[in-house]
């Protein structure tokens, strides 16, 4: 059994309020030991540190608005997330970055929201947990004056890109978060041709519970619901891209992010 480290489950979901513990039960008896939960707004990004604190060294957090909700971002908002990412427990600013895939605000709102992140987490001295869908070439500009100044860089989570844009965010300083995406016959393509060029001490896997099933899981759940206890598929299908044994990635993506986010 692998020790791993889910490094993006939105376990603040309403899909998990009824059976979290079972949640987390499953995930531990799977090997992954675990888990960052993924924040998107203040209100959820404080839900996420209320969960991680009742589950002390098993769950951490991170901080940050979503672009989806970036119209709301202001100095109240700024406050707020400094406010928790003081918490040891919160390890990384975000959900943060740029999604004009669904252009749910303003992109100018979500730029600027985008910049003041970044801002706050070089004062804090934390990593950035990223999103960016649609969006390569204002993500890149927005990024690029501020990446070497960021404590530890941070991760593109769920990168779904191919090659190069797999380099451009290397050349960042950045980690790449892995997903089930990988397993998608339909959509996956780019990324599995991305994937033998991510360095492996870069690597770090997520399951973005309970979006994101792994397409090719079988036998799948009933109720279609992506969790944490998933992750070692996506280990497994990313080892056999790489043409390295489970154990060599799973020791190098738990190794990476707790260098990272500094999980103790």
């Amino acid at each position: 059994m692998h020790d791993l480290v889910d490094i993006g489950a939105n376990l603040t979901h309403d899909s998990f309020d009824h059976d979290r513990a079972e949640v987390l039960a499953r995930a531990a008896a799977a090997g992954v030991r675990r888990a960052i939960v993924t924040g998107a707004s203040v209100t959820g990004s404080a839900r996420a540190l209320e969960i991680a604190a009742e589950h002390p060294g098993v769950l951490y957090a991170t901080a940050g608005v979503h672009p989806h909700h970036a119209a709301e971002f202001d100095e109240h908002t700024g406050a707020a997330l400094r406010a928790l990412l003081a918490h040891p427990r919160v390890v990384a600013v975000g959900e943060c970055g740029l999604d004009y895939f669904r252009d749910l605000s303003p992109r100018d709102a979500q730029r600027r929201a985008f910049r003041a992140q970044l801002e706050i987490a070089v004062a804090a001295g934390k990593p950035v947990f990223l999103h960016e869908r649609d969006a390569h070439a204002d993500f890149v500009a927005t990024l690029s004056p501020l990446a070497r100044d960021l404590a530890g860089g941070g991760v593109a989570h769920c990168f779904t890109g191919g090659p190069a844009v797999l380099d451009a965010y290397l050349e960042l300083g950045l980690h790449i978060g892995v997903t089930g995406w990988v397993c998608d016959e339909r959509r996956g393509a780019e990324l599995r041709a991305a994937l033998p060029s991510i360095p492996l001490e870069r690597l770090l896997l997520e399951t973005d519970a309970p979006y994101l099933l792994p397409r090719d899981l079988t036998p799948k759940p009933a109720h279609r619901r992506n969790e944490p206890a998933f992750l070692p598929h996506v280990l497994a299908r990313v080892a056999t891209l790489l043409e390295r044994p489970e154990d060599e990635v799973a020791r190098a993506a738990t190794a990476n992010a707790e260098r990272l986010f500094r999980l103790r």
